[in-house]
């Protein structure tokens, strides 16, 4: 069993920069494929980005791409989302996931087989 803790949610400005963090328990946490999605009020839980077990392959939803970075540190069983540029439309809960399937990082929420509470980001215009 995997808990993943998500944390760095808040309230910023447009143009503004967050960066959120997810803790993860268990000494399996290398070996995952981690992702972040998010779920703006009223709509579905959208994939925003992945990466390897290693962190050698990212994968990033086209909104996000050149504005987010996603990045992990194994030593420490975490997974960050650095977001910059930030857009009122990027207002949501983001939510950090874990598959534990060996693989490519997927962008299919029911490949993930674990999933964090959540992190509110809101970004006022």
């Amino acid at each position: 069993q995997v808990q993943l803790v998500e944390s760095g949610g808040g309230l910023v400005q447009a143009g503004g920069s967050l960066r959120l963090s997810c803790a993860a328990s268990g000494r399996t946490f290398s070996s995952y494929v981690m992702g972040w999605f998010r779920q703006a009020p009223g709509k579905a839980r959208e994939f925003v980005a992945a990466i390897s077990s290693t962190g050698y392959i990212t994968y990033y939803t086209d909104s996000v791409k050149g504005r987010f970075t996603i990045s992990r540190d194994n030593a420490k069983n975490t997974v960050y989302l650095r977001m910059n540029s930030l857009k009122p439309e990027d207002t949501a809960v983001y939510y950090c996931a874990a598959d534990a399937r060996v693989g490519a990082p997927t962008k299919n929420t029911e490949e993930y087989d674990y999933w964090g509470q959540g992190t509110q980001v809101t970004v006022s215009s």
